[in-house]
């Protein structure tokens, strides 16, 4: 049976399609001196077809104070993390997540009861550009912490089937954010790729830090959703045309029809507020 870190490695080496490359690499150039590694996950690893679809990446920086110009920028990336921001690149559009790599790597363990970074990079990933073998590497074992972590979280039920274990742990995670996505989502995450989930199970459960935690979900879920609050809050205020991309985001899942206002654009902060109970009502929310 391979070890967790030489699964996540190889997992993460697999080549992607040419242009996410590209477009990995120029969000790196865009932080010189301070990028340390880029990483492409989501449904679009699984589409031949990248035209139309918003890509998403995260970038691992040094610092956060060497990442940004403006001090309250790097406030803003630290005191909730992480920040995010629009891109395009060859006629590809993305969004991408900036977190350092000390953050990076408590995130995806167990000292966080926030799920978001965990619950992402249990699930495939690649790392598409870095900037040395250090921060690959660096890269490759914050991973490597993410799945014992979802896991352990979950808790262990006594004759449960290992697939059913990975859908019921993703379950728990999608209950804790304000997420519009169908309640299907954390079962379709398993079945696109079963044979991966077997793969990585065993030792997966091997890697359960002794004494990890499970548990707790319903003080995570308030948490949870408080967080995802403040980040959209957040997001009004640094992510270029922000309070757009909410309402996109809302309506592509949710089936809604939300047009923003120009009150909207000059307010987003009240605005972004505004929309939360739109996507509670859409019953997005679970």
């Amino acid at each position: 049976m391979a070890d967790l870190t030489s699964l996540v490695r190889d997992e993460l080496s697999i080549p992607v399609d040419p242009r996410a490359a590209a477009m990995a690499a120029a969000i790196a150039a865009e932080y010189p001196g301070s990028a340390r590694a880029v990483l492409f996950y989501g449904s679009c690893l699984r589409e031949t077809q990248l035209d139309g679809l918003m890509l998403d990446f995260y970038l691992i920086v040094s610092d956060y104070g060497d990442a940004y110009p403006k001090r309250w920028m790097a406030a803003a990336n630290r005191l909730i993390p992480p920040n995010v921001f629009p891109f395009q690149h060859d006629g590809l559009i993305a969004k991408y997540a900036v977190l350092s790599e000390a953050d990076f790597h408590r995130l995806n363990g167990a000292e966080t009861r926030s799920v978001s970074v965990w619950a992402r990079f249990a699930q495939p990933s690649r790392l598409v550009w870095a900037v040395d073998d250090t921060a690959r590497d660096r890269a490759i074992a914050a991973i490597a912490r993410a799945a014992p972590t979802l896991l352990a979280a979950a808790g262990s039920i006594d004759g449960e089937a290992p697939l059913d274990w990975w859908r019921r742990a993703f379950s728990l995670t999608y209950s804790v954010e304000l997420r519009a996505e169908r309640t299907s989502r954390a079962q379709s995450v398993v079945d696109a790729e079963p044979d991966r989930y077997l793969r990585f199970g065993l030792p997966a459960m091997a890697a359960i830090p002794t004494g990890a935690p499970s548990g707790g979900w319903a003080r995570r879920r308030l948490e949870g959703k408080l967080l995802s609050i403040a980040r959209l809050a957040k997001a009004s205020l640094t992510y270029a045309g922000g309070i757009d991309y909410l309402a996109w985001k809302i309506n592509r899942h949710a089936g809604t029809k939300i047009e923003i206002k120009p009150w909207q654009r000059r307010w987003p902060l009240v605005a972004a507020l505004t929309l939360v109970p739109r996507l509670m009502k859409s019953g997005a929310i679970r």
